[in-house]
């Protein structure tokens, strides 16, 4: 009798080893196997702030996602002098900047949707702020689409590289 306690013990204690196993080798596959973007450069908006005006936009931006985590950064600059005038391609002043973690990503292709919440300053100001950043992959030419506070940020990146997939 006590042969076999100890053979159903032993076959219940390896059962249960299987089992731990098994959920963590899926654990670590689901976590390698997830969908990773990462991006910086600079970019200037289409359009820059738009009629009448037609200031230029120029941004520096950063992200990276990876592993179910990942964080945004976009700061943007206008001149401070009107277009036209002496000194008016000096991207001197801070008219925007988004900073915040990424929740959640998905990607199709060489295009990346990420969403998150950010602190925003300037332009569209809050604290938890939803955004949507939908992104393309390649170096110069490329694009970045910021939607935050109800504004629509469409961007043709100058410099640097946005990278998407597995």
């Amino acid at each position: 009798m006590k042969k076999r306690a100890l053979l159903c013990v032993l076959v219940i204690t390896l059962l249960v080893v299987a089992c731990f196993s098994w959920a963590v080798s899926a654990r670590a596959s689901s976590t390698t196997d997830s969908p990773s973007v990462s991006g910086a450069g600079t970019s200037i908006v289409e359009g820059g702030t738009g009629a009448p005006s037609f200031h230029p936009v120029k941004t520096t931006f950063a992200f990276h996602w990876s592993k179910g985590q990942g964080d945004f950064e976009c700061l943007a600059l206008t001149p401070s002098t009107a277009p036209g005038a002496a000194g008016s391609g000096n991207f001197d002043t801070n008219v925007m900047y988004v900073t915040g973690p990424i929740t959640s990503a998905s990607i199709k292709g060489s295009t990346a949707v990420f969403k998150g919440t950010a602190s925003v300053t300037g332009l569209g100001a809050g604290s938890d702020v939803p955004f949507t950043a939908t992104a393309t992959a390649g170096g110069p030419g490329t694009t970045l689409v910021l939607e935050v506070s109800g504004l629509t940020f469409r961007e043709i990146v100058l410099e640097g590289q946005i990278t998407v997939g597995k």
